[in-house]
């Protein structure tokens, strides 16, 4: 019983993800990714050219997200992911979102 209670528990992360992350359709294949996923949360482009947002689902199911923010889509270049644990807010669907100026 307390194995269901564990992959049903909903967790949330706060991501930012430097390097060549921009022009290169990062948000819109994170996106995907999460949505691939059945997870919730935003991605945007911030103004220091680093892609930021949050995420939230299974824990199993943000762990292989984060996994996956550290490769990102074909042609990007990650150099780091700066992950916190944050609470769940309630978003059911995953969306990108404008620059942050």
């Amino acid at each position: 019983m307390g194995l269901i209670m564990a992959e049903s528990m909903v967790v949330a992360k706060t991501f930012r993800v430097t390097g060549r992350v921009q022009g290169v359709g990062f948000r819109w294949s994170a996106q995907e990714e999460a949505r691939r996923l059945g997870l919730a949360g935003w991605v945007r482009n911030d103004a220091d050219g680093s892609v930021s947002g949050l995420v939230q689902g299974q824990e199993a199911k943000v762990e292989a997200f984060t996994a996956w923010l550290h490769r990102g889509p074909r042609g990007t270049g990650v150099a780091e992911v700066f992950l916190a644990e944050t609470d769940p807010t309630g978003l059911r669907i995953f969306t990108v979102r404008s620059v942050i100026e």
